[in-house]
Order: C-alpha cells, then structure tokens, then sequence
C-alpha cells in the first residue's frame, strides 16, 4: 500500500503487506479484485443509468471516473472536459483525484498519467482508495470503526451460528456459512440455514451470492470458485463485498425507523378517520331516531273512549322513561367526541373536520329541539284530549238521564191530547177536563227548559266531536219533533175544551187546587231527583266544597216541602171527604191532574233515599280531594327545593368554567367529583318522577303550590348533565393541547387570566371584538384579511365565538413544532434511495399490511423517464397526508 494509499488510510487500517507485493506474487487476487471492484463501481454506476465493463480501460478518459465519484458522495464535481485528446482525459482525472483529495486522502504514487494510460495496478489501488474512503471508512461499532469496524460487526452478527468463526477477511469466509449467517441474521426468511453442510463451500457461497443479488440488491462480486480455488482468498475483495451486505442491512434498519415514522402518522390519520365515520354514523342514528319519532309525537288522531287514550298516554310515559334517556346520552357522547376529533385535528395540524350537510352539531341540536317541542305539543294534546272525553262521558251520560226522564214523562202525552172524551161528558166533567188540560199546559211548559237543555247538551256534544253524536242527535230529533206536536195537540185540545167551555159550569175547584200545586210540587221532586242523581266532576276541593254548601242548601228546604206536600195531600183529602159527604160521581179519580197522593209519596220517600246517598257521594269526592291536595303539596315542596337546586349548580358550573384554579388535572378532578355529586342527586329525581305520576294518575292538571312542572325539572336536569359533561371535555382538550404543544402550567394560567379578561359577558365565550382586543393586547398587528384569517382557525363553524380551547389551540399553534412533516418526508426518501419513486413491493415489505395498503391507495403512480413496473410517486402522498399548504 506504500505506493497509493494514504496516510489518513493508515490511520484506521491495520498495516498489512505491500499491495504493490501481493499482486505481483499472486495473480489470482488481481482477478478477484478486478471482478470484485468492476461489480462495486457498477453497483453505483447503474444508479447514473451507465456501467464498465473493462475496469483500466472504462476509466481511462476520467468520465466515468468522475460519476462514480458524485453518485457514492452525493455532490458534484467540476464540469468534465468533452475532448477525446490525452490533454482532457488527464484533467478530468486530475479532477478526480482532486477531489478524493479533498476528502482528506492523501495519494501516493498515483497520477492521472498512470491511469490514462491503463496501468492495472494504479487503477485498482485507485478504486480500493475510493472503497476505504467512502464505503468502509464510516463504519463504526462499538468505538471501533474501519476495517476493525467491520470485523466487529460482523462477528456480532454470527456469534449465535454454529460452524461460524470470523476472524479476517479472508480464510475465516471460504466456507460461505459466514455470507449465509449474515443473510439469515437479517432475513431468516431467505436462507434455511440448518439445512447448510460446513464441507459444501460451493453450496453455501452460491446461495450466499444469488439470495443476495436477488433479494438484497447487492451486485455478484465473485465466484465461489473464484474463493473456493484460492488457499487464502484476496482481503480487500472480501471486504468490498461483506462492506455490501453491512451497508444493506444497516438501510434495512434506517427504512425501519423510516417506516416506524410513517406508521405512526398513518395510525394518528386512521383513527381519526374512524372517529370521523364513527360521528357520522351516530349523527345519522340520531337524527333517524329523532326523524322516526317527531312523526309519532305529531300525530293528533284522536281516540273515542277514555281507555284509549289513557293507553295512549302509558305509551307517552314509555318514551319519557326508557327511549328517551339512552338518547340524551348518546347526544352529549356525540358532542364529545365532536369536540375530541377537532382537538385532534388540530394537535395534528389537520384541517378542522366538517360533517356531512345535515350532520353538524347544530343541526343536531335544532332537530332536537323540534324533537322537545313536538313532545311538549304532544303531552298537551294528550292531556287536553282525555279532559275533553271526560267532559264528553259526562256529558253524555247527563243527556241520556234528562232524554230517558223526558221520554218516560211524554209517555201516553199523545194519545191523552187525542181523546174525545169530552163529547159524552157531562158538564161537571168537561169543566174537569178544562181544567186538567190547563194542568197539562202547566206541566208541558214546565218540562220546557229540560227540552231546551236536552238540546242544548246534544249541540255542545256535537261541538265537542262526541264519537257517537249520531245516535244523540236522532234521539234529540225525536224528542224535539216530539214536543213540537205536543205542543199542536196541545193547542188543538185546548180550543175544542173551550168551545164546549159554555156548556159546562160545574168544577171541582179542589181538585183544581190540588192539580196546580201538585203539578209544580212533583216538578220539583223530580227536578230534586234528577240533581240528586246528577253527576259531578270536580278538580279541587274548593269545587267540592261548592257542592257540598249547595247541598246543605237544599237539606235546608225539605221541611219547607214536607209542609208543601202535606199541604197537597190535604187537598185531596178535603176532596174525598166532600165526595163522600155530597156522594158526588166523580168516579174516585182527579179529573185535573194524573198526579196521585201515592206518587208525590212514592217520589217524595224516594228523594229522601237520595239526600243519604248524595251526603256519601259529597264526602267520598271530598276525601279525595283532600288526597290530591296533599300530592299537589307534596310534589310542590320538592320541586321548590330541585328546581332551585338545579339552578344553582347550573350557575356554580358557569363560574368553575370561567374561574379555574390549579393546574388542569386539579380542574379535571374537581370537575369529576363534582359530576359525581350531581349524578348522586338522580334519585331526588326519580322520587319527584314517582309523584309526578301519581298526580297525572289521579288526573291532576294543576298545582298552585308550585310554578315548576316536572318538564321543566327535567329539562333542567338535562341541561345539568349536558353541561358539566362539555365542561370536563374542554378541560381534557385542553390537557391534550398542554401536552401535545408543551405548554406549562404558567402558560396555561395566563392564557385564561387573558382570556377571562376579556370574555367581558363572562359566558366562557369571547365575541368577535373582545377576541381582536385581546390579540392587539398580546401585539398582534393585523389587518382586516389577517383576522379574518385567524378567525377561521379560531370559529371555524363561524358561530361569531371563540371558545377557550380554541383560543389555547390558536396561541400553541402559533409556536408549533413542524418537524413532524419533515421527519416523515425524511423517511420516505430513505425508502425511496436516489430514486424519484417508491415501488408497490418497497411499501409492503417496510410497512405494515394496512398501512401499506393505505399508502397505495393515495399515492400517484410515478411516469418519470426511470420509472418501472409498480412505481409509485412518493411526493404524491405528501400532498394526500398533510395538503398542498403544508409541504
């Protein structure tokens, strides 16, 4: 080496016998050298698109010489000389060797005439020189580095291999199991190394050689008969060819690290596209929910009997209890994660993720709020309708006890109008039937006003849609046509007793006395009867107590009637008596009236059965009463404690949102256990849900000892728990942010001791002016086009409000680190070497299968003049993984 290498060479080369020497003595290592440098010039040369074939030859002009030199440095050397003239092919290897110079080599005995002129010996020490600089020099294990370098390296490697002893670069490899431990250490999959014999080199050195060629990029650089035929096989060949394997496998390990960047990247972008389809599709669910379920609330079809709709309201309540609550929670889990995927986004300088149309948060929450108010509409319906068929029932029921009274009183009315009876009577008798006919007249216009209130309750029954208003209304017909020829025959009798009115002029003027106050007195009693019978329906005991005072009214008038009917039945006592005493033919009945002494007796007992039966119906309605007096006492006093309470904990959450003390995780804790707090008040809830359907059972529709209803105590509720849920989302945010950005502590508290200045409404939101005010506090000098920049980032929903964690991710996002981006473009060039391109089989050996996968499916292909089957533009994915912006 005397003749050519360096001193700086001597330095990390142990001395070893005269190159010049070697050669000279064995021919053989010449030729393993010339084949072992041609294959490690070509290995580069291919890169530029050129090789050699004779290596003093292929040199010779110094053009060639010179690409080999930029393709292992990586820089350019001064523009070579085109002629074909000695003069040019000695400047450009004088530039060469110039520039093998520069790199700190010092050449001994080698010029540029010796190489022009193809001296073998010059141009192989020439190539061994540029070898030790650029391939070998740099290797460097365990402090050792060099030629020692290697050695140590590569007997790291094969320790574990049986038959393996590396000890120099010569006889230590002539068995080949050395190439095959290295190849199987690295890629076991290649080589089935126990299937190896240590007595069948050849073997061994061509699997070696064609598993390394084929699989490793690594060139053919000897024959195993070129080794296998020499008693000690050449160093420097031997060490220009495992050079090659160390410089393979320790690429392999860059472009691992390479791909461990890139998987890392592609699994932050996987799962947020995960929590992107997992949004859309709960925000699909939920918005198909509140599509299928508004219809239901809306429908107003009313039902004809109170069962009905009493099931119709069990079904309500089933809502409310167990459908409804799973989606509440499923939209504030929505909101969160809403909430968590832009944050993410952000941290990884992502565009903010925006929702199909239809599927914003917003329009989450407007279809929800038509979902509230449909359910309000409905729960009103509901209620109103059964208030409605009760008052219906009730209605119905009095119209078939006034038709039934009415009819039962009409009965045979007709066909006494009708009789002639007054033509063969006698005097004393038609002056009986005048007068009865008189009674009649007085007892049809007394039934007058239960005519009128039979028809009066069928038109307020027809009015109010009463299922069966046909029925009522052809039974109101009948009585109303009824009463109209009544009335005709009526008039008619009247007229024909009149005519014959002069010809009689005797008259009972008792019987007549009796008949009239008899008349009124049984209108009466039936009248008593019939309210005594009557229904009643009441909502407070305010009403009940109405009734029971005209009730007592009326108890207070019975010995005014017992008189009144002993009065009566003195009449017609007074008649019998003058019967018998004058025996007058007046054929033992009243000719006045129909009215007998037994019937006001029989009407009169009865009416003193009912006033008992009233007394119990009065007393059990007041017990009642008193009953829901006490529910609507017992539900107001605890909505007066929860509807306050609820208030209160809404506005402590407003404080602790604006007011933050310690650091994010104390925040976050105080949050939590004040959530726990709040969850633990749920039963408090459900009591007050147990009593509030206790009262909707007992039909109670209001309550004056409160102005809560229990819908407003669950939308407070609701609220409750939506609200410290978003709270302790935007604190977890903010931790992501911290820690993501870096951000300490004390950064953190003058972010929202700024922001908590200017959030001049306290809302825990600043508007568009406190926000500008706040960045010209910090020094921000902006335009107009600079703001409205910086507003997208803040509000990108352009809601008019900055929000706290926005104004974090805004100021952290201003000192962000962009290394991430150049790491991973970084990495790609490793995969990709001095190619413009990555191939198919280069990404799904590095990657992992999906991610692999991933890559492909983004990238371009690549059309470049060096492209190759499977080529694949890697700047392509850049564009796909970061925007056109960002790299």
């Amino acid at each position: 080496m005397d003749h050519y290498d360096s001193q700086q060479t001597n330095d990390y080369m142990q001395p070893e016998e005269d190159w010049d020497r070697d050669l000279l003595l064995d021919p053989a290592w010449e030729k393993q050298q010339r084949k072992t440098f041609t294959a490690w010039c070509n290995s580069h040369l291919r890169k530029a698109g050129t090789q050699i074939e004779n290596i003093e030859e292929d040199f010779r002009d110094g053009l060639k010489l010179m690409l080999l030199l930029e393709v292992i440095s990586g820089e350019r050397l001064a523009k070579p000389e085109r002629g074909k003239m000695r003069v040019h092919k000695i400047s450009n290897v004088n530039k060469a060797l110039d520039f093998i110079a520069s790199k700190g080599v010092k050449l001994v005995s080698i010029g540029a005439e010796e190489i022009v002129d193809g001296n073998v010996k010059m141009t192989l020490g020439m190539i061994w020189t540029i070898i030790l600089r650029f391939a070998i020099q740099d290797i460097s294990v365990e402090e050792t580095s060099a030629k020692e370098g290697l050695l140590l390296w590569c007997q790291r490697k094969t320790a574990p291999y049986k038959n393996v002893n590396i000890q120099n670069f010569h006889i230590s490899w002539k068995d080949g199991l050395g190439f095959c431990a290295l190849i199987h250490r690295h890629r076991p999959e290649l080589i089935d190394y126990g299937k190896l014999r240590k007595d069948d080199p050849l073997t061994n050195l061509n699997t070696a050689f064609d598993v390394a060629e084929k699989y490793l990029d690594i060139p053919k650089m000897l024959d195993a008969e070129d080794i296998v035929g020499t008693a000690r096989p050449d160093e420097k060949a031997i060490m220009t060819y495992v050079s090659s394997f160390y410089h393979a496998f320790s690429g392999a390990q860059k472009a691992e690290t390479a791909a461990n960047r890139i998987c890392k990247v592609l699994a932050v972008n996987q799962e947020n596209e995960q929590l992107m389809e997992d949004y859309e599709k709960l925000a699909s669910d939920l918005l198909e929910w509140i599509r299928r379920t508004i219809p239901w609330l809306e429908n107003r079809a009313p039902e004809n009997t109170m069962h009905a709709m009493q099931q119709k309201l069990e079904d309500f309540r089933d809502y409310r209890r167990l459908h409804k609550p799973p989606k509440v929670q499923e939209k504030c889990q929505l909101e969160i994660n809403f909430n968590t995927l832009q944050t993410k986004l952000r941290l990884s300088n992502r565009p903010a993720f925006m929702p199909s149309e239809g599927r914003m948060v917003s329009d989450i929450n407007n279809a929800w709020g038509c979902l509230e108010q449909a359910e309000k509409g409905y729960e009103e319906w509901l209620l109103n309708e059964i208030r409605r068929l009760e008052r219906l029932d009730h209605l119905a029921e009095k119209f078939r006890q006034k038709a039934s009274i009415h009819e039962a009183w009409t009965d045979g009315k007709e066909a006494m109008l009708r009789q002639k009876d007054y033509e063969t009577a006698t005097l004393s008798e038609i002056k009986a039937l005048l007068k009865k006919h008189e009674a009649f007249e007085s007892d049809l216009a007394a039934h007058q006003d239960r005519v009128e209130q039979i028809a009066a309750i069928a038109q307020e029954l027809n009015e109010l849609d009463y299922y069966d208003s046909p029925s009522v209304n052809a039974r109101c017909q009948k009585i109303c046509d009824q009463w109209d020829n009544l009335g005709a025959l009526t008039q008619k009798r009247r007229e024909a007793l009149e005519r014959t009115e002069k010809l009689l002029e005797t008259i009972d003027q008792l019987y007549l006395e009796y008949a009239k106050r008899a008349a009124p007195f049984n209108n009466w009693m039936e009248g008593a009867m019939e309210d005594l019978q009557d229904t009643f329906i009441v909502h407070t005991i305010e009403e009940i107590q109405g009734l029971t005072t005209a009730h007592e009214q009326f108890k207070a008038t019975l010995p005014d009637a017992d008189k009144e009917r002993l009065a009566i039945l003195g009449i017609h006592n007074e008649v019998s008596k003058i019967v018998q005493t004058y025996h007058v033919n007046m054929a033992g009945t009243n000719p006045y009236t129909t009215i007998t002494p037994q019937e006001i007796n029989g009407k009169w007992d009865h009416v003193r059965q009912l006033v008992p039966r009233r007394d119990q119906a009065l007393t059990e309605e007041h017990a009642r009463q008193q009953h829901n007096e006490r529910l609507r006492k017992q539900f107001g006093a605890q909505a007066n404690v929860i509807g306050p309470w609820i208030q209160t904990k809404m506005e402590e959450i407003g404080r602790i949102s604006i007011e933050m003390h310690g650091t994010l995780e104390d925040q976050l804790n105080h949050l939590r256990q004040y959530e726990k707090s709040i969850v633990n008040y749920k039963p408090k809830i459900d009591q007050l849900e147990g009593d509030h359907q206790l009262i909707q059972e007992a039909l109670i529709f209001d309550n004056k000892h409160t102005n809560y209803t229990m819908e407003h105590i669950r939308v407070g509720w609701e609220q409750l728990l939506t609200t410290i849920a978003r709270t302790i989302n935007e604190v977890e945010n903010q931790i992501l942010t911290r820690d993501a950005k870096g951000i300490s502590q004390e950064q953190m508290n003058e972010f929202r001791a700024s922001f908590n200045h200017f959030d001049r409404k306290k809302t825990g939101m600043m508007d568009t002016d406190d926000f500008r005010a706040c960045l010209i506090s910090m020094g921000y000098n902006m335009g107009e086009a600079e703001f409205a920049r910086i507003m997208s980032i803040v509000d990108p929903n352009r809601l008019g409000v900055v929000t706290f964690q926005a104004f974090i991710d805004f100021m952290s996002r201003e000192t962000a680190d962009t290394d991430t981006a150049d790491q991973v473009m970084a990495s790609f060039k490793i995969l990709a070497g001095d190619k413009n391109y990555i191939t198919v089989d280069e990404l799904r050996r590095e990657l992992p299968p999906d991610q692999a996968e991933y890559c492909i499916a983004r990238m371009a292909p690549y059309t470049g003049p060096d492209a190759v089957p499977g080529a694949l533009d890697y700047m392509s994915f850049s564009t796909a993984l970061y925007g056109e912006s960002d790299l």
